[in-house]
């Protein structure tokens, strides 16, 4: 998981006010930038073909291996090579991410499509892809608009791919509060103060939790705030702040932390094994039970799911069909572009209540708030 551009578009014009309100331009939007939908793109399987187009993916900091938001999109890289008959390169940004315009140039040199992994990378793909309007461009976490100039999209050939995380967010704090035995629950955010991405996983968590037991104590904290991004792999500080949630009473935590959740799972097996009572960590955009060492799979009760793999592989199957569209295509829940994992059967008794709130989100019912304070 990571943070997303000063705000995000999801399904709707009023939420793609979110970003122009983020930006100070919020009665400049015009109805055209209205994202599209998951659904409007095609969904079924095209044969591989012998000479397919050639993909350039350039993973967030810390690339392969964080067994979350990068490792979503390799699997999604991976599908469309099985399925689609791409062949790929892929790179990763050093660690201050300063080469993040130059390895953008490099993947434009050599690709057909070049896939973005975060929103840092917003502006120089919106350079690169203007540059080279011949190329498709599909950047996470980012809608790809320019607010300067009215909110639209950079360009015809530069996707954004944007997700609804306070809607998954929102079943996996129900789940908390279903499964918590003590009442209380946390949230760990990676960095806080990014356009407020992060704070919408935070939201959707709280609302869910509190639609379930609005008495329920929920206690954040995030690890960093901006400009700091170390949040998003900083483990041991995950650990930590792990540890004293359960130690003041919490049974159930959910970060939105990247590589840092790893220490959450490492926190959560330690205070079971240490009290003898179980206690509980939530996964987030991957399913982390599939993807974590086994010695913690057993403490993860769920994941919040953010189909970053479904995005990648679609905006390469949109180039292949001629029918990528410029600016965001959002992800929610009813495309199941989010949703909560039910790996391990740790929620198996509960997947009916889950899935009742899950159509009351989709129908309108319930509206999940964006912003923590109004959770």
């Amino acid at each position: 998981m990571r943070t997303a551009t000063r705000a995000r578009a999801i399904a709707t014009i009023a939420v793609l006010g979110l970003f122009a309100a983020a930006c100070g331009d919020d009665e400049t939007t015009p109805a055209a930038t209205t994202p599209t939908t998951a659904a409007e793109v095609p969904a079924t399987t095209a044969a591989p073909v012998a000479d397919g187009p050639k993909v350039g993916l350039v993973f967030d900091i810390g690339g392969r291996g964080d067994q979350s938001f990068n490792d979503a999109a390799a699997a999604g890289i991976e599908r469309a090579a099985a399925e689609l008959g791409i062949t790929f390169t892929e790179a990763s940004p050093n660690d201050d991410g300063s080469n993040r315009k130059e390895l953008l140039d490099l993947a434009a040199e050599s690709s057909d499509i070049v896939i973005a992994v975060g929103f840092l990378f917003e502006a120089d793909a919106a350079a690169v892809g203007i540059a080279n309007p011949d190329k498709t461009f599909g950047v996470i976490d980012s809608a790809m608009l320019d607010f300067a100039n009215g909110a639209v999209p950079y360009g015809d050939n530069i996707a954004g791919l944007v997700f609804s995380e306070e809607q998954g967010s929102f079943l996996v704090g129900a789940a908390a509060a279903l499964k918590s035995t003590s009442g209380q629950i946390g949230f760990i955010g990676g960095v806080k103060g990014v356009g407020g991405l992060i704070e919408r996983f935070e939201a959707g968590y709280i609302a869910g939790a509190k639609a379930v037991n609005p008495d329920i104590k929920i206690v954040s904290e995030y690890i960093t705030e901006a400009p700091d991004f170390d949040g998003f792999n900083a483990p041991d500080r995950a650990r930590d702040i792990a540890s004293a949630m359960y130690a003041g009473g919490a049974d159930i935590v959910y970060h939105a932390a990247g590589g840092s959740g790893a220490g959450l799972f490492e926190a959560a097996k330690a205070t079971s094994d240490e009290s003898g009572t179980k206690v509980w960590a939530i996964g987030v955009d991957s399913d982390q039970y599939n993807t974590s060492d086994a010695a913690v799979k057993e403490f993860i009760l769920t994941s919040m799911l953010k189909r970053v793999d479904v995005a990648v592989y679609e905006i390469i199957k949109a180039h292949i069909e001629g029918k990528v569209v410029g600016g965001p295509t959002a992800y929610n829940l009813s495309v199941d572009g989010v949703g909560y994992a039910t790996s391990g059967g740790f929620v198996d008794d509960i997947v009916a209540d889950l899935d009742a709130f899950k159509a009351k989100i989709i129908s309108g019912e319930i509206v999940v708030p964006t912003d923590p304070a109004q959770a």
